[in-house]
């Protein structure tokens, strides 16, 4: 599958070799990894060919290609000719936005791309309580015994493979709310009035970020998402779910309802970002995040079969004449609310703890 055609390590010199054209030691030292040994190409094909490229196009059309997209990445900084222009083009020729956002909403995104966890960090303090995260790992806590008790009641798993699952279930890291450790900007320079100087050296600061990582051991609890996202996500190669403070309000959360008005919302959403572990991509991944097989051929095979079944379903909606659903495009999210919604519904009975439901 995709996932493991994108397992590929590159060496510095196969850099030269399978994409020549571009001076690799004078472009690695640049982009501040002179001493990076390996790389992982996740579309090979499209860098053998950018170098090619660069060796076959004359320098003038690569100035002009090169300033062209320097401005056009820098324009909603810019000017309100640029900005306009740019949002003309991007938004309303390719998308058939009519509109711009306010300016004062633009600001606040700009702010909260560049600074997302200083920012997160006042979110959180103004809009979510430490009441409102017990609760939330509480419903966590159950989901995931719901759905290890799932996994004991499948009568077509070997108990080999069924053991993997629980160790993966068992392993998984929960983020709940806001990280544990807060990034630290002081490195980073922000002056009033410089929108756009703010944004290249956020750009600078964050991509510095990312390259140090190189030098070091893979953070496991990084969360890729700030606090005041309205999303949630899986993280296969860290094992880990993540729900930010933002979604943990009204109508998805809300620390005053009924039980099984949180179960039946957020409790789906918690649902689905677990099941995402085991879903066809998530299968793949073992305990610690490794794209590592943990099943037996056979039970790999029934799992294939029965999502076939849930693909098939999928394929068969036909929200608009002639149009159908691609029962395999959306395989994952389907595998995921299916058994996220039911595992949900099996921890709303355990958080009554052997009551009746009111």
């Amino acid at each position: 599958g995709d996932m493991a055609k994108a397992n590929t390590v590159w060496t510095r010199g196969d850099l030269a070799k399978k994409a020549p054209g571009i001076d690799w030691t004078a472009f690695l030292q640049a982009a501040g990894m002179a001493q990076q040994p390996t790389f992982g190409p996740w579309q090979p094909s499209a860098i053998s060919d950018i170098a090619g490229l660069v060796g076959s196009q004359p320098i003038a059309t690569w100035k002009d290609y090169l300033a062209f997209h320097a401005i056009e990445r820098g324009a909603p900084y810019l000017s309100k000719a640029l900005v306009d222009e740019h949002f003309a083009f991007n938004s309303t020729a390719l998308a058939g936005t009519p509109q711009q956002r306010d300016r004062w909403k633009r600001g606040v995104d700009n702010t909260s791309e560049a600074l997302g966890e200083a920012v997160g960090k006042l979110y959180v303090e103004r809009h979510f309580t430490p009441e409102a995260k017990a609760q939330m790992q509480e419903m966590v806590k159950n989901i995931l015994v719901a759905f290890d008790a799932r996994i004991d009641r499948l009568d077509w798993m070997s108990p080999e493979t069924k053991a993997k699952a629980k160790e993966k279930l068992a392993n998984f890291r929960v983020g709940v709310g806001y990280p544990d450790k807060w990034r630290d900007y002081s490195g980073l320079r922000i002056v009033r009035g410089d929108a756009y100087g703010n944004w290249e050296r956020s750009e600078a600061f964050e991509y510095r970020r990312n390259v140090a990582k190189l030098a070091g051991p893979v953070d496991r609890d990084e969360w890729w998402m700030t606090p005041q996202t309205v999303n949630a996500l899986n993280l296969p190669m860290q094992n880990m779910i993540v729900f930010p403070a933002a979604i943990l309000e009204p109508t998805f959360f809300d620390p005053n309802a009924d039980a099984a008005v949180n179960y039946g919302a957020i409790g789906g959403v918690i649902g689905h970002e677990v099941v995402h572990g085991f879903d066809d991509t998530g299968a793949l991944f073992d305990a610690k995040g490794n794209l590592k097989n943990w099943w037996t051929p056979a039970d790999m095979a029934q799992f294939k079969a029965r999502s076939q079944a849930l693909a098939a379903q999928y394929s068969a909606y036909e929200p608009l004449p002639g149009l159908h659903l691609n029962g395999n495009q959306v395989l994952g999210e389907n595998i995921a609310d299916l058994a996220g919604l039911a595992s949900a519904y099996d921890a709303y009975h355990l958080s009554l703890k052997g009551q009746a439901a009111p």
